[in-house]
């Protein structure tokens, strides 16, 4: 059986005994219930010698408030894509947009940017938005623990589809579109960076499609059936990572 693998964000080093965080301490010993001498791997997402990779750790010191661990010894770990991604997704309702975030990590992508747009139907501000960004970020930390990816993805501040798509960026630039006479599959074969803008439920507007064309931005199909919003990132990301990617 695999060790349990936790994240842990803060400088790690071989030899070192350092304490659980809150969240990995919750896991792994209220919820798993592992003892002192028990093995885990953690990882940082930052690089040690200059290499990606996760430890191999033992648990130490074990208590109901707290526990510790000693770092074993540190394993290079090489499973980041070439292809790095930078996912606009429309805030979609529900569980939907967890879904979204949680697969698209698993499936390599790198940078998320929530975004509002005309048709989004949902409406977050402040403290209620905070909290939501805060909850994403831990389900994309969820999804590294369990894919087995040392770089965590960033989900940065929600925008607006406007704002994103002013950002500068020297990467390929796509929107999805039912009516668009190009696949993903006819784009040209060498990219490493892609920004992918995915629509809400409802779909971009008129208005919106325009200006992200005018930034830029290629309509591509995904093929002849009309994909849900979760779906169309799922797929399109999918597509990616068979085309400029690792997934063979």
């Amino acid at each position: 059986m695999r060790n349990p693998r936790i994240y842990q964000n803060q400088p790690i080093a071989v030899g070192e005994t350092i304490a659980l965080s809150e969240d990995a301490f919750g896991h792994t010993i209220r919820v798993l219930r592992l003892k002192d001498g028990d093995a885990i791997t953690v990882f940082n997402g930052r690089m040690y010698d200059g290499k990606l990779g996760e430890y191999q750790a033992q648990l130490c010191n074990v208590s109901k408030k707290r526990a510790d661990m000693i770092i074993n010894e540190f394993n290079i770990k090489e499973n980041e894509s070439p292809l790095n991604i930078h996912l606009g997704q429309a805030i979609s309702r529900g569980d939907r947009m967890d879904f979204t975030l949680q697969k698209s990590v698993e499936l390599g992508v790198n940078t998320i940017t929530p975004l509002f747009t005309e048709r989004c139907g949902v409406k977050l501000s402040g403290e209620r938005l905070q909290k939501k960004i805060e909850q994403w970020q831990k389900i994309i930390v969820s999804a590294c623990e369990q894919s087995g990816r040392c770089t965590v993805p960033i989900v940065n501040s929600a925008i607006s589809v406007d704002d994103w798509l002013k950002q500068q960026s020297s990467a390929l630039k796509l929107n999805l579109h039912p009516k668009a006479s190009h696949s993903i599959m006819n784009l040209p074969e060498e990219n490493t960076r892609v920004r992918l803008l995915i629509g809400p439920e409802g779909g971009l507007s008129d208005d919106e499609i325009k200006r992200a064309n005018e930034s830029g931005f290629y309509d591509v199909l995904l093929g002849p059936r009309v994909l849900r919003t979760e779906t169309a990132a799922l797929t399109a990301i999918t597509a990616l990572q068979c085309r400029y990617g690792d997934l063979a």
